[in-house]
């Protein structure tokens, strides 16, 4: 039984936020929402709201990416806390922030309960967004930029089978520069983990041969100490 305990100092409310990256092909995506309530009523921010007592923080993490824009059963990462004092009008509010990678025609994304619209949208071309929202973004592109060179979290944006084109197009996309195709393909070509399909892409261009990641094969070789690094 727990004993009602009475503290010396006020408590702080406590929310997530979630940045969700995506990859259509021809750049990166974050999700937005609509707010459809105040404070900032009308205005674009991240999917996230107040954790429950009740749960954790992942488990509130989910459930807010889940309720705000129908998306659920993805890669998500927790990022960093911000707490800086200003950065809710409703109060003293510490937030703490999650990164999700998804493949957008996979998870159509509808806004709904706190959120009147749920939208992809361009990272090179965002809007004014709510609270310390910009902030919080900047920090999960770092983190995501750093981390795809030594963990192979880039393959959550792809589909199941894909070019090695198309691997190339999402690391540009993410690291906003171009890579040298010839130095690139070798040390992807190395890995073990990247196997060769017996199925090519159709069209009016030369076919390429289509891959697939090995999650078994990555796994047991990172357990053996391999290091992942592009």
């Amino acid at each position: 039984m727990l004993v009602p305990f009475t503290y010396d100092y006020p408590r702080p409310a406590l929310t997530v936020d979630c940045v969700v990256f995506g990859f259509d092909g021809d750049g990166l995506q974050v999700l937005l929402i609509r707010r459809g309530i105040e404070p900032h009523l009308g205005a674009w921010a991240l999917p996230g709201g107040f954790v429950h007592m009740e749960e954790t923080l992942d488990q509130a993490a989910r459930r807010e990416l889940e309720e705000e824009t129908h998306i659920k059963d993805v890669f998500l990462e927790q990022l960093f806390t911000f707490g800086n004092p200003g950065r809710d009008p409703r109060g003293r509010v510490v937030s703490v922030a999650y990164y999700a990678l998804v493949r957008p025609d996979q998870h159509t994304a509808t806004g709904d309960t706190d959120a009147s619209e749920a939208a992809w949208h361009p990272v090179e071309k965002l809007p004014a967004l709510a609270f310390d929202h910009a902030e919080i973004l900047c920090t999960a592109l770092d983190r995501l930029r750093g981390k795809i060179r030594y963990q192979p979290i880039g393959f959550e944006l792809l589909p199941k089978h894909f070019t090695l084109t198309q691997f190339q197009e999402l690391y540009e996309a993410i690291l906003g520069r171009r890579i040298d195709k010839r130095n690139f393909r070798k040390k992807l070509l190395a890995f073990d983990f990247l196997v060769p399909t017996d199925d090519f892409t159709a069209g009016a261009h030369r076919p390429a041969r289509l891959y697939r990641f090995d999650r078994r094969r990555y796994d047991s070789l990172a357990h053996k100490g391999f290091l992942f690094e592009l």
